[in-house]
């Protein structure tokens, strides 16, 4: 990470005293775990942050302290906008793009390898398991000391954004900073109970019925979530990541995808792959971005079209992957 960089947003944040930060849209546990966390390390050194999201926030990560605080319509006077786990500013939704913040410094503090360094100073670690990581980097800088509020929303993005340490970018460094976590307090059994397993009923019956019409196909699993469907369910997709991670955890499957159509027409579309695959570009080339592993975009309906024009890019990318790797199964588990 760019020492420069980590410099600028020390200044940046300790010469602000009422900074606006944002997170993205259809907010994951990493979302949250670094807007809350940042806004206690701010906090404590007296500046008076305001913190805003424009989706609902999951209520199984209710949990995290601050989580009633979050605004969706902020308003006031700002000084600097911080734009936390957003590869791209259309990703901060209308939150991030008020008439008040027009013209402010833009801190963009990120680990999506898909990020489009969009801000005055960009602090982007592709190589970081979750944003939260950065920010536990961060913090000495601030000369912040760590308390069981910090240390609980940054361990939630590092165990939500590697699924429980089980990804393959997680190193001895991700282990050492989760113990000093713990060892400030957090509770790594609640966070992974809350953030990875906790579902509501609406969400299981869903689950059950997108998962008996899913399909597979050499090495490719889809399936799709109708909205009218999810209402007679009573199915919230927000912050709902683990249809996708469960179908590409499928033997024989390399690449997963979950088309989610939303009351408006459009269709969210989460993407999945097994190790040593790579769903990102397509994500990129569709308008999303995200991780090689973890992806995703939004795309114009009717459900029908953008599955059928997601499906041939995956078709095309899986099998240019596997030429690549001279292969057309599995490529070797790294480690």
């Amino acid at each position: 990470m760019d020492p420069q960089a980590l410099n600028r947003s020390r200044d940046l944040l300790l010469g602000s005293t009422h900074p606006l930060l944002v997170t993205h849209v259809a907010p994951d546990g990493d979302a949250l775990g670094s807007l809350l966390g940042l806004g206690w390390m701010l906090r404590s050194l007296g500046r008076e942050p305001m913190l805003a999201c424009s989706d609902a926030l999951p209520r199984q990560l209710d949990f995290l302290p601050g989580f009633d605080e979050v605004t969706v319509q902020p308003t006031g006077c700002f000084d600097l906008l911080v734009s936390l786990d957003c590869s791209d500013p259309q990703r901060m939704g209308a939150a991030g793009n008020l008439p008040e913040v027009e013209g402010l410094p833009l801190l963009n503090i990120d680990h999506h390898v898909t990020n489009l360094r969009f801000g005055t100073v960009n602090v982007v670690d592709a190589a970081a398991v979750s944003t939260t990581q950065i920010l536990y980097r961060l913090r000495p800088l601030l000369g912040v000391e760590l308390d069981e509020r910090i240390a609980t929303c940054l361990l939630t993005g590092l165990v939500t954004d590697t699924r429980g340490f089980r990804t393959s970018n997680v190193t001895p460094e991700v282990l050492r900073t989760a113990a000093g976590l713990m060892e400030a307090g957090a509770s790594l059994a609640r966070i992974s109970r809350s953030g990875l397993d906790r579902r509501p009923l609406g969400a299981a019956r869903m689950w059950g019925a997108a998962l008996s019409r899913m399909e597979v196909a050499d090495g490719l699993a889809w399936t799709t979530l109708p909205f009218a469907e999810q209402r007679v369910l009573g199915y919230d997709p927000q912050g709902d990541t683990g249809l996708p991670n469960m179908m590409v955890n499928i033997e024989a499957v390399q690449m997963a995808a979950v088309f989610t159509e939303q009351q408006d027409g459009r269709v969210e579309v989460g993407l999945r792959a097994a190790p040593g695959f790579d769903v990102a570009g397509v994500a990129l080339s569709l308008g999303g971005g995200g991780h090689k592993q973890a992806a995703g975009c939004l795309l114009p309906g009717p459900l029908g079209q953008a599955q059928q024009r997601v499906l041939e890019m995956l078709r095309a990318e899986l099998a240019r992957q596997r030429a690549a790797a001279g292969n057309d199964g599995w490529h070797p588990q790294p480690g």
